[in-house]
């Protein structure tokens, strides 16, 4: 079967291969045939040698839907034939960690998907502890529709739970790309008085506003941010940040236009420490939530789409067939084309 393959050995750290067809390793295994995938900014910090736990050697990508074509002999809720969308992590269910939800630090998994074993940018993926990982998709769910509800839309929802919304919030998004925006999205549906968009891309704002996903939207090239939040916001500042820029600029933008007593999520990737000034934010109070994902609302998120609250399928701006997905990195590194998402068919 072909494969994007990461090794240091080659061209740029990855090339598409051919792969042996996984097999059961485990009686909680299943395979399933891809039948979606997309390109993730984590699999670029892969190639970029910026993940040192990454195994050389691996099959990349993380984010697919697929349909079940073998199952182990421990699993009894999945079967095959069943279409299902994928968790980006792997979770035994039982550890410390995952009876309190803390999934992204499960003491037998985390992100192991196209990090630590193979991943699912190719024809065919072992997904450990499948029951755990693998959601079954309604009828009127596309693979579409489902293709990002293990990664970024469970980054959305984690960015917008850690600010623990209430009804009158208007909450301040940076950065309007794939995460930032599902943040919107989902900060929406748990009930934000008001969001506001902030990105230096205005095809992004724009796409934002047709979508419907904020209220107002602001490019820090074009206005001073935190005069602009301050005027939205009667003064205070915005009640709730969520920081996906993932720079030092966006970052320090994060505390400077959050009111006194406000939380500040961050779900970016830094490429750089990152200070924390305590001295410049005292007497503000601010609570600071971060980390990597607790993708453990799959099937509520599943059920948003199938009831029409959330839609991520204006995210997918090209789609190509796997064996062009070298191309397809290039226009995704590049944001060629005003690149958002990009869809990999088999």
């Amino acid at each position: 079967m072909k494969a994007l393959v990461y090794n240091t050995d080659y061209e740029n750290n990855y090339k598409l291969v051919e792969r042996k067809k996984p097999e059961i390793i485990d009686p909680k295994d299943v395979i399933l045939q891809v039948t979606l995938s997309s390109i993730c900014t984590s699999d670029l910090h892969i190639i970029h040698g910026q993940v040192p736990r990454a195994n050389n050697d691996i099959v990349l990508g993380h984010e697919y839907v697929g349909k079940v074509v073998e199952v182990g002999s421990e699993v009894k809720t999945l079967k095959v034939g069943d279409r299902v969308s994928a968790n980006c992590e792997t979770f035994c269910g039982e550890c410390f960690f995952c009876k309190r939800g803390f999934i992204n630090n499960c003491e037998k998994g985390g992100w192991e998907i196209g990090c630590r074993i193979d991943g699912c940018q190719t024809e065919y993926v072992r997904v450990p502890y499948a029951e755990n990982a693998l959601d079954k998709l309604p009828e009127n769910v596309s693979d579409l529709n489902a293709l990002f509800v293990g990664d970024v839309l469970a980054t959305g929802y984690f960015g917008a739970e850690m600010c623990e919304i209430e009804a009158d919030d208007i909450i301040a998004v940076i950065g309007s790309g794939p995460v930032g925006m599902c943040c919107m999205m989902c900060a929406k549906v748990m009930g934000a008085k008001e969001i506001i968009a902030i990105d230096i891309d205005e095809t992004r704002l724009s796409i934002a506003k047709e979508q419907g996903i904020a209220n107002h939207f602001l490019n820090p090239k074009k206005c001073d941010i935190e005069k602009e939040v301050k005027a939205l916001t009667g003064g205070r500042g915005a009640d709730k940040v969520i920081e996906a820029g993932g720079t030092k600029a966006t970052f320090e933008m994060s505390y400077k236009i959050a009111r006194a007593n406000a939380i500040v999520g961050v779900v970016a990737l830094y490429e750089e420490d990152i200070i924390l000034p305590l001295p410049k934010m005292y007497g503000k109070n601010l609570t600071f939530k971060t980390g990597g994902i607790d993708a453990i609302h799959s099937k509520e998120l599943i059920e948003w789409i199938a009831e029409g609250k959330i839609n991520t399928d204006f995210l997918v701006t090209h789609t190509f067939k796997l064996e062009n997905i070298i191309e397809a990195y290039n226009i995704f590194q590049t944001k060629k084309d005003d690149c958002i998402k990009i869809a990999i068919e088999p």
